[in-house]
């Protein structure tokens, strides 16, 4: 026999493996209850009643009590559900928008502003950069960005935070119709600006909160701070009274980061990050409820010096402050990601998977390490994907890593070409993307995944309950014209 005509009679029987394996219980079990309704039948009526006037009140009240106590035990112990009330992104304004030939033509323009590095070979590799990075021509920038030299000063930054999370913020409470004195708890995620008096601040005084609101800015933890930001708030929701609200707010400030220098392996920030921002209410109450939150697993590489050090921001040679992506960066990224899967496979994967894969493990063990290890089917555990879109170079890494399909990946390659990398909150444009297509249905999985400098990799699973009923939000003036083509070369 062929290896081909093997292969196919394997994939032939792995749905019956798979239904045999994940419904072991199930297939154990109905033997036995058979078993057990023919022996009954065959004792009789009479030599049953006999048997339980046999047994002692001890028994019966241990048969009754043991199992209630352990159940009642658990459910007071278990953690408590935390779920996804709803979320908005930042409606992008076309006044922001940059097109390609307006990056570059600025681009240039920047090289004879008095005291900026970058050169005419710099715009060159940034006009390459751009023609093979999967962003499209609506992608926006800050209105700091449209001006030469680029305004990256304290009050252009804190504009933009404003517009950004402001913006996210008040649609969420239009969409929810919850009051800012009814949220519980705050969480803000933004890596490259931290100022005094911190976002939290800002947020409280714009909305007034309540003077007893727990509040946490996190900085400096990179794109895959959201899902970070998400677990925080669920161990806050944990320990709060039953029915509170956190509110979850994502973004990247890009006004006070442009790189006006000429190292190549800081440039690649300036063509990639756009604006962006989402804002996200959890609750452990179930009602309005429109997610459940199944898992948040993460991941840390950072006690290696090559992770540590992949995404680090520094001074160049000319004193100018940027983010230097090392060479290195998908490597690491793809180990962060071997050792995210490797502790959330157990977490959500059907039986049939675990044990496909211990068995690669020992197998590898013993013959050492000259067969294959087997890559669990993660579209057992997950219907949808939302990979973080940090570039067109990231999402085909896990593309080929973890086996999906380009309909996998469709929502994180169109996020980047309509949004850009806008960092944090770009899990968020994606999940917003499935749901305005009406691909979501009550019951479907959705695995979220983030990088981010440290290095990080974070997972979220959630699990729909109500899917959005229409396609308003980010992508309610563009969903119809997508997916779109987008070429290896950008020509233009």
């Amino acid at each position: 026999m062929s290896s081909s005509s093997s292969s196919a009679q394997l994939k032939r029987l792995k749905p019956l493996y798979q239904h045999v394996v994940n419904n072991f219980l199930v297939v154990m079990a109905a033997p036995l209850a058979v078993a057990t309704i023919v022996n009954a039948a065959r004792v009789g009526p009479d030599e049953l009643l006999r048997m339980a006037r046999a047994l002692r009140p001890v028994h019966v009240f241990l048969a009754a009590f043991v199992p209630a106590a352990a159940a009642t035990l658990y459910l007071m112990l278990r953690p408590r559900p935390v779920y996804l009330v709803d979320y908005a992104c930042f409606r992008t304004k076309p006044n922001c928008r940059v097109p390609f030939a307006t990056f570059l033509e600025h681009a240039k323009l920047v090289t004879y502003v008095e005291g900026a590095s970058i050169d005419e070979r710099s715009v060159r590799f940034m006009t390459r950069l751009l023609e093979r990075s999967g962003l499209g021509e609506e992608t926006c920038l800050p209105p700091a960005h449209h001006f030469i030299p680029p305004y990256r000063n304290l009050e252009a930054s804190r504009a933009e935070v404003e517009v950004v999370i402001f913006n996210a913020i008040d649609d969420l409470l239009a969409k929810t119709g919850i009051s800012p004195a009814a949220i519980d708890i705050l969480v803000v995620n933004c890596s490259l600006f931290a100022p005094i008096p911190s976002f939290t601040d800002m947020i409280i005084n714009k909305y007034k909160m309540r003077s007893d609101i727990r509040n946490v800015h996190l900085s400096g933890m990179g794109c895959s701070a959201g899902l970070i930001s998400v677990g925080l708030a669920r161990n806050f929701l944990q320990v709060a009274p039953h029915g509170a609200h956190a509110l979850v707010v994502s973004t990247e400030t890009i006004t006070p980061n442009y790189y006006v220098g000429k190292e190549r392996a800081m440039l690649l920030p300036n063509c990639l990050f756009r604006m962006g921002g989402a804002a996200v209410l959890l609750s452990t109450s179930r009602a309005k409820a429109r997610f459940r939150l199944s898992r948040v697993v993460r991941t840390l590489t950072g006690a290696q010096d090559s992770a540590y050090r992949c995404v680090f921001q520094e001074e160049d040679s000319e004193g100018h402050r940027g983010i230097n992506l090392s060479k290195d960066l998908m490597t690491i990224a793809g180990d962060s990601l071997k050792a995210n899967i490797t502790a959330i496979g157990p977490l959500v994967l059907p039986a049939s998977e675990q044990l496909l894969f211990a068995l690669s493990f020992i197998a590898r063990r013993v013959l050492n390490r000259r067969v294959k290890p087997y890559l669990p089917d993660f579209r057992m555990a997950f219907e949808h994907f939302c990979i973080h879109a940090g570039g067109r170079a990231v999402i085909d890494e896990l593309q080929r890593s973890l086996g999906l399909s380009d309909e996998h990946v469709e929502a994180s390659r169109m996020a980047l070409h309509r949004f850009g990398n806008t960092s944090s909150s770009s899990v968020w444009y994606e999940l917003a993307y499935i749901e305005a297509k009406g691909r979501m249905r009550p019951g479907d999985r959705v695995w979220m995944i983030g990088f981010g400098s440290g290095f990080k990799c974070n997972s979220a699973a959630w699990e729909c309950i109500s899917p959005a009923r229409n396609a308003d939000g980010p992508w309610a003036d563009s969903i119809c014209r997508y997916p779109v083509d987008i070429p290896e070369v950008l020509k233009h």
